[in-house]
């Protein structure tokens, strides 16, 4: 039965069934990931977009809020060639739009081949292909969400792990997933998570050990605050960086950042160590990536399908960052050393 439809830019229309009711619109991206959707749903890092999973069954194995990693669905609406009841019922109490029954290899194909698009989706019984080209008109590009920070990041500051005896770290909350909170208090660390528009004068009243820039959603360049923190504590308190945490330090110390023709989105993604010649298994979720890392960052990892930058690192000024998530959840959890590699910087 068709009763929802999803409009991609350039006008083409795709019918398909509603599993949970609505309107909504973003941009258009897939995760190659067959496990961890409950991950992938939370991830603070769809805000703003339209996930396609290229998996064709999402929800065999029910919906868990111990997998969550932030507290809501992140994606502004969510499709897949079938949606199970418990993460359709899961959606429409989340308000988040959701379709199936479509060819969703069709769809992941139109986005390796054309970038990540526009998206529209009307989806219910009074739904109309109207009703999603209207959604479409409306979309904005990822990049104009300049305050996309605001939808994601905590309000005030929250500590975790406080009586530990491990290092103090100021966590940047740019969109940050649980699983990277829960690394460090694994690790006996205790973290102060700030929003993402902090002060100098916030981090310095925790007077932390190791600043940390986390994940999170839209274009690095409009993280303008967050860059302001980095340009300040460099060289003065050690540094690490997730994902955009990665991009937001490049560029404050003088790189560059680009827009990605779709992305890298999935558990599968190879990664080679330049020192070591090591190639590890990644979860990756960024439509952005730095494009130059300018004159005081190294880069000592690679993505070996397309050599853009994995990791970034300045032994003298203290600094490690990652592209990819080594804190996923499902896995792989190749790269979890990460969080000890940076503990263990502070500590020297």
């Amino acid at each position: 039965m068709t009763d929802a439809y999803v409009a991609i830019e350039g006008g083409r229309v795709v019918e398909a069934r509603s599993r949970a009711p609505g309107t909504t619109r973003g941009e258009l991206v897939f995760t190659t990931a067959y496990t961890g959707y409950e991950e992938s749903l939370t991830d603070p890092s769809y805000e703003e977009q339209i996930l396609t999973f290229s998996y064709p069954l999402i929800g065999n194995y029910g919906v868990r809020a111990e997998r969550f990693e932030s507290d809501r669905v992140h994606p502004r609406g969510v499709v897949a060639r079938e949606l199970t009841e418990d993460v359709a019922e899961w959606l429409e109490s989340e308000g988040v739009p959701a379709v199936d029954h479509l060819d969703t290899r069709e769809i992941v194909t139109g986005i390796r081949d054309e970038g990540a698009m526009k998206c529209g989706i009307a989806a219910g019984p009074d739904a109309t292909e109207e009703d999603a080209l209207a959604e479409l008109e409306q979309c904005k590009h990822m990049s104009d969400h300049t305050e996309i920070g605001a939808q994601v990041s905590v309000g005030e500051p929250e500590v975790f792990n406080e009586d530990g005896a491990g290092s103090t770290v100021a966590l940047i909350d740019c969109g940050a997933k649980g699983s990277i909170i829960d690394s460090l208090v694994e690790r006996d660390a205790v973290v102060h998570v700030l929003p993402y528009d902090a002060t100098e004068d916030d981090v310095a009243a925790i007077d932390p050990d190791l600043l940390f820039i986390s994940n999170g959603p839209g274009d690095p360049e409009n993280f303008e605050q967050t860059k302001t923190l980095v340009d300040s504590y460099v060289g003065e308190t050690p540094m690490a960086g997730i994902c955009l945490g990665q991009q937001v330090v490049a560029s404050a110390l003088g790189g560059s950042t680009e827009k990605m023709e779709f992305g890298h989105r999935g558990v599968n993604q190879p990664v080679r160590d330049l020192r070591t010649d090591r190639v590890v298994m990644t979860t990756q979720n960024h439509g952005y990536t730095v494009a130059e890392p300018g004159d005081r960052l190294e880069v000592t990892q690679v993505n070996v399908n397309d050599d853009t930058p994995e990791g970034l690192e300045n032994d003298d000024l203290d600094i490690i960052t990652r592209q990819y998530h080594p804190e996923a959840n499902p896995g792989p959890n190749d790269s979890l050393d990460f969080f000890d590699d940076v503990l263990a910087m502070v500590e020297d």
